[in-house]
């Protein structure tokens, strides 16, 4: 087998399909694993992406679930490690992107690293340290709103110091401008004024593909995924179309929606004005013990043959701060999660094999629930967001997940029942984060496959 050249470390299961994306795109070859594995890896690949669900954990949990997945991919060879975060640097004060920074900054024995979200392609740049979304700084883009992870600092460099004991420093875009040689001389002159963490401004691919002959030699790299198209290179590995085919696609078309992000409540609208039949979860009515996963499967089970249906708990930030007020910020987003995952469960169930999944923490509840525990990255359906396929064999921990009572399954004798798929075929799914995608992101998934 040959050497693993990147171990990637992502903090939610779009972020790593968003990576993974973007590396396949450059030529590597790229399995992405759900969770840590507990076998060594039986593929000739050249990136492995570990998919975590530790971005809106507690920092001590993202911390031992980010050292496990440390330790495997090293297990594996891996020659540079790369902790993925979201483009629009999600997190809280207390972390968790500065917490697993500095502890996979100790385990390898690194006292320096770079750390930027910047993502043109999709419209994330960082100039003077301060993160853009489209023409808006990141606190003025909606990301001041998120429910879990809100942002009200566009200053990347003050709010990765809150999260780090290491100084933070910045590689504004002047030393981007003159290439790799300026920026690995200041990054020396940043580590030798105490610099730990380098903030690394980027408004364009041509500044991350300068940026990558710099970060060769670095154990460590903590980045979005922006950062990726530039590193494949330094291992002599150039663009090929061969890394992205898939198997062709059949079977029923579905999205499952629990991102509350702009971009998703617009694809949501949009799906609907092309006449898509779509149904809307109310959370307050899952609190109230109704089965609800029952009603969205009656309700979907005759329109599905007709095409694609869309469930969705997508809502505006009131809506979202009401149920939050009522249940409780973390019971509302889990009993959502569990509910949305359940309900693709069921789906897949019914014969869907094309499944559009939107928003990381309803991804990562979905993937988990469906035992999906590997995936193939295939082609580009808009920046950040693939097609990918899998396998579809559920674990144990899917049953469990399944016989919750927020998940509409009476017992796990039901669960269990429930468990034997409509064949094993496979599934074509596409993870999106809820920031990206155009509008008619939806349909157009579904075209790209047909």
């Amino acid at each position: 087998m040959g050497a693993l050249c990147l171990g990637c470390i992502a903090d939610d299961f779009t972020g790593a399909t968003d990576l993974a994306n973007n590396l396949v795109r450059a030529g590597m070859r790229v399995v992405q694993t759900i969770g840590v594995p507990d076998a060594p890896l039986g593929a000739e690949v050249d990136a492995v992406v570990v998919a975590l669900k530790s971005r809106t954990v507690s920092p001590d949990q993202a911390i031992a679930e980010s050292l496990a997945a440390l330790a495997w991919l090293q297990a594996q060879g891996a020659q540079q490690i790369y902790f993925k975060y979201c483009s629009t640097f999600d997190s809280t004060a207390q972390g968790n992107i500065g917490p697993v920074t500095e502890v996979l900054m100790d385990a390898l024995q690194t006292g320096f690293t770079i750390a930027t979200p910047a993502f043109p392609d999709n419209q994330r740049t960082v100039f003077k340290g301060y993160l853009f979304v489209g023409d808006v700084l990141l606190n003025e883009s909606g990301m001041q709103n998120h429910p879990l992870t809100p942002m009200a600092d566009a200053n990347l460099v003050r709010v990765m110091q809150a999260q780090t004991t290491r100084r933070v420093g910045l590689i504004d875009h002047t030393v981007l401008a003159r290439g790799a040689a300026a920026v690995r001389e200041c990054m020396a002159q940043l580590q030798a004024e105490g610099v730990g963490v380098a903030i690394v401004d980027a408004v364009s691919n041509e500044d991350l593909l300068r940026l990558g002959p710099a970060l060769k030699d670095m154990p460590l790299v903590t980045a979005g995924s922006g950062v990726a198209i530039g590193l494949p290179a330094n291992f002599g590995i150039t663009p090929s179309d061969q890394a992205s085919r898939l198997p062709a696609a059949s079977g029923l078309q579905a999205v499952v929606s629990g991102s509350c992000s702009l971009a998703t409540n617009r694809q949501v609208l949009d799906f609907m004005k092309q006449g898509h039949p779509a149904l809307a979860i109310d959370p307050l009515r899952i609190a109230s013990g109704a089965d609800v996963v029952a009603e969205v499967l009656a309700w979907a089970r005759p329109l599905l043959a007709h095409g694609p249906v869309l469930v969705y708990s997508t809502a505006d930030s009131g809506d979202v701060k009401s149920v939050q007020s009522r249940l409780g910020v973390e019971e509302a987003g889990a009993m959502v999660e569990r509910t949305l995952a359940a309900v693709a469960r069921g789906l897949v169930q019914l014969g869907v094999r094309q499944l559009v999944v939107a928003g990381g923490e309803t991804s990562g509840a979905c993937v988990q629930t469906l035992g999906i525990t590997q995936m193939q990255i295939g082609p580009q359906i808009d920046p950040g967001v693939p097609w990918c396929h899998a396998a579809i064999e559920p674990p144990r921990s899917a049953l469990r997940i399944l016989a919750a009572p927020q998940g509409g399954v009476a017992d796990l004798g039901a669960a269990r029942r429930s468990s034997a798929l409509a064949g094993n075929d496979g599934l074509h799914l596409a993870l999106k984060s809820g920031n990206f995608g155009t509008d008619d992101f939806f349909i157009k998934a579904f075209t790209m496959l047909a």
